[in-house]
């Protein structure tokens, strides 16, 4: 699978033209640097600004000085000597957001020796780090499969007590670009679990056991090369945006996300100006949402109809009204992280429902946090190009923006290996295996999705056949007949979306059609 790069920000239509994404630097998984991706060849590709702007700090001006020993029930922790921010971000960008990567060491053996000594596993005690809120752990080879366990347990910032042992969900393979894809190909992709949020902590423990052996698999499967523990601190959270017209310093009451209480006034600050990739970033919802925009507007199904016949010839009349939508800058994400270009496909003929499985222990004013640390997580430790998702939806109903490129155009994600091409993917925040989906996501997931399908003519409630590039379910080149709304599961085989959102799917095409006016 090849995809469209956009090399000017003038340029906002997808088209059939493909052409090689440039492949990001990153250094040999065996050393794990974070190092930046460099800039794209086009120096007026969307989001690239001027070589300096792109420049990491050297190693020596990035690391920052390891925090004290702190003390809890359990004695001294052992500070975070192998835990510095990734090599080459500076000070100013830990800030907005920052990595610590720590290589997991051996385990003690288990007493039972019968089970071979693969099965001693790997981890890393209890130790303080710098503050961190999502946690993953990454190995060197993204087409090495983890067969095994991966628990964490972390100190809550500030406190003493530690959480119980959680689950990290380590069969995250299937939410990836496709085989064969530049950014698959790209030689910076690493096998990764799945992110877990943990929330404001700074102590850590995890271990890594491998599957024990059976008679069916007489010895155990050796964990993969070159495990690290990843520890994502999301930055804070964007300024207020100022009420249109406010000048500096006026009293304004910014607007609050649906589900949150509705925040006290506050002293506006002068808008900050907006980096080239930033710009970029908006300018592909120019017709949209001005320039910077943190909010799309939702607009009335008649609003809607009018706006398609610009954005979308040929949408009408089966279209949902436009739901509110935050944007990229909205959730805070810092557009430097990403690959510059933007990717397209020809299409969007089905969508694909995904949980996160991030957990549920978030508040919906916590998502735009979650968001930057699973933004990070995706570029920084996995070595994605950007977010894999093409938006994402809380446990309160907002609506996110995802991958950069548009939210009304057909933006390649990673979120379905095998149906990345001609589709779109989204991610309700959360895990629900066996927790109910609340209702305003499912709701939520409707009006996107009648909106977004009804921009490219596709019936919520119809089937479609959609040609696989390779998954654990279907071979390369099989053509395969899915719901236009479909779960992740029904393109490989995995337990995503998770049980219990994948039984509301039939409730979301209903929904989401009866919006299109079907």
């Amino acid at each position: 699978m090849r995809a469209l790069l956009v090399t000017s920000v003038g340029v906002t239509c997808a088209a059939a033209l493909t052409l090689p994404l440039a492949a990001p630097a990153l250094s040999a998984p065996a050393a794990h640097s974070a190092s930046a991706r460099p800039p794209s060849l086009s120096p007026e590709s969307p989001g690239s600004g001027p070589p300096s702007a792109r420049t990491e700090a050297a190693p020596n001006e990035a690391n920052e000085a390891n925090e004290a020993n702190t003390g809890d029930e359990g004695g001294a922790l052992e500070a975070p000597e192998a835990a510095p921010p990734r090599t080459g971000e500076t000070r100013a960008a830990a800030l907005a957001g920052s990595t610590q990567s720590l290589p997991l060491e051996p385990l003690a053996a288990p007493s039972d020796r019968s089970m071979g000594p693969a099965t001693a596993g790997q981890g890393l005690d209890r130790r303080t780090a710098r503050p961190f809120s999502l946690v993953g752990v990454v190995w060197d080879d993204a087409e090495a499969e983890l067969h095994g366990t991966v628990q964490v347990r972390t100190r809550a910032t500030g406190s003493t007590s530690w959480s119980d042992w959680q689950d990290v969900e380590t069969h995250n393979a299937e939410h990836a670009a496709d085989l064969g894809s530049a950014e698959r190909a790209s030689g910076a992709v690493r096998g990764a679990t799945a992110p877990l949020w943990v929330g404001d902590s700074d102590g850590v423990e995890v271990r890594v056991r491998p599957e024990a052996a059976d008679p069916r698999h007489p010895a155990a499967v050796p964990l993969p090369e070159g495990l690290r523990l990843e520890l994502v601190d999301p930055g804070a959270d964007p300024a207020p945006e100022p009420a249109p017209g406010a000048p500096a310093g006026r009293t304004v009451t910014p607007a609050a996300f649906t589900g949150n209480p509705v925040p006290p006034t506050t002293t506006a600050a002068v808008p900050e100006v907006l980096t080239a990739e930033s710009a970029a970033t908006s300018a592909v919802n120019a017709d949209l949402a001005p320039l910077g925009a943190a909010v799309i507007p939702a607009l009335t199904k008649a609003e809607t109809e009018e706006e398609a016949a610009i954005v979308a010839a040929g949408a009408k009349p089966y279209i949902g009204p436009r739901p509110k939508i935050v944007t990229r800058k909205g959730w805070g994400a810092d557009e430097k992280l990403r690959e510059r270009n933007f990717a397209y496909t020809k299409s969007v003929k089905a969508a694909f429902v995904h949980h996160s499985a991030t957990g549920n222990n978030y508040t919906c004013k916590q998502a735009p946090s979650v968001l930057r640390s699973i933004y990070r997580y995706h570029v920084k430790s996995s070595g994605w190009r950007d977010f894999g998702y093409n938006f994402a939806v809380d446990k309160c109903g907002n609506i996110y923006e995802g991958r950069a490129g548009g939210v009304a155009k057909a933006v390649l994600g990673a979120h379905t290996l095998g149906f990345n091409t001609n589709t779109m993917g989204v991610a309700v925040l959360g895990t629900y295996s066996s927790t109910n989906p609340p209702a305003a996501a499912v709701t939520a997931v409707s009006k996107l999705t009648a909106w977004k399908l009804g921009l490219f003519g596709a019936n919520p409630k119809g089937k479609v056949t959609l040609v696989s590039g390779g998954s654990g379910k279907y071979s390369k080149g099989k053509k395969v007949k899915m719901n236009v709304i479909s779960g992740h599961r029904d393109g490989f085989a995995t337990e995503c979306p998770g049980a219990r959102l994948y039984k509301k799917l039939g409730k979301a095409r209903t929904s989401s059609a009866k919006l299109q006016g079907r």
